[in-house]
């Protein structure tokens, strides 16, 4: 009875400890997936596309260290991104066939399972703070286009010239894709979207994406970014996922919702629900990555490209930022 009532009090002062374990918020971001390889990659683009990542962390992990939301702290790090040229969001997304940059993004929390989007838009400096605004200042969940353009216009958000998110190299891979005369784009132009998801110190969890799309997307087309279930889904019961790969095939998947289902109906871990649903993606054709980010301070990334720009930073002090496959 005395070696009982010893290991009861044992385990009854571990379990503080035990709690502590637990990081009290976390935030993992990405910048796109495809083709990145040291071969391939410059000293000074890895070292330019590594501060981007570090830079977003240090926003959204700022909200978050202060006590802000889960959501605010999306919206922070994804901001950064779209002001970083090295991402195919905002400043520095890809161009259509006409030759213009049209932009979309989502943002989602998981409460509630509040959710606004954009597509399409072209003046908006912070498309991820639009998509917001959808959420709670309208009764949509999905703007796109002229709508979308003058609905920034009247919530009083950030407006540019187009010629703001404009940048010679983004122009230069458009002038390449032309002259190819095919429709399949070149590995290194398939994939480019940031993202970020975060658990904060409530509990609450929150996911958001912006992209400038595929190079030489015609046709008004809108990819997975916009797309709740797809590119983005935040779910408090589950997990928070933002995707960046082949968007139709993100969609036909539905990817983020999937995984976030596997999660909580079969109970699997975030690494393993990503896996099973991005090889299911990969056997449809479509390749990628995911972050995610769970309610018990769980946070994952899987991708089947060859690298994905990425980052996480949670409130136990830990930081990671990589890009190659091999990194972790």
């Amino acid at each position: 009875m005395t070696r009982l009532i010893a290991l009861i009090l044992s385990l009854t002062l571990a379990l503080p400890t035990l709690a502590q374990d637990k990081p009290r918020w976390t935030l993992v971001i990405h910048g796109g997936a495809g083709v990145i390889e040291r071969a391939k990659m410059t000293p000074e683009r890895e070292a330019a596309a590594r501060k981007g990542l570090d830079a977003a962390l240090e926003a959204g992990s700022k909200v978050l260290a202060s006590g802000g939301s889960a959501l605010d702290a999306v919206e922070a790090a994804v901001r950064v991104l779209e002001d970083d040229p090295n991402f195919n969001a905002g400043r520095g997304a890809v161009f259509t066939w006409e030759g213009a940059n049209e932009l979309d993004s989502s943002i989602m929390e998981g409460t509630g399972r509040k959710a606004g989007a954009v597509a399409g838009v072209t003046r908006t400096r912070h498309p991820v703070s639009l998509a917001r605004k959808v959420m709670e200042d309208s009764p949509h969940v999905l703007l796109a286009g002229s709508g979308a353009d003058r609905f920034s216009v009247e919530k009083g958000l950030e407006q540019v010239d187009p010629s703001w998110f404009a940048t010679d190299e983004r122009r230069q891979q458009l002038e390449r894709f032309k002259a190819r005369r095919t429709g399949a784009l070149p590995d290194d132009m398939r994939f480019g979207t940031v993202g970020a998801v975060a658990l904060d110190s409530t509990g609450q969890m929150a996911a958001a994406t912006s992209t400038g799309g595929m190079t030489g997307k015609r046709w008004g087309r809108i990819g997975d970014a916009p797309i709740v279930g797809a590119g983005t889904y935040a779910d408090d019961r589950a997990c928070a996922v933002s995707a960046t790969g082949d968007g139709e095939y993100f969609i036909r998947a539905g990817v983020a919702h999937e995984i976030c289902a596997r999660v909580r109906f079969k109970g699997e871990s975030l690494k393993a629900a990503a896996a099973v649903v991005l090889a299911e993606t990969k056997a449809l054709g479509g390749e990628g990555g995911v972050i995610l980010a769970g309610p018990d301070g769980e946070t994952a990334w899987s991708f089947t490209s060859a690298g994905m720009y990425r980052g996480s930073v949670s409130s136990d002090g830990k930081k990671v930022v990589a890009i190659y496959g091999d990194e972790d």
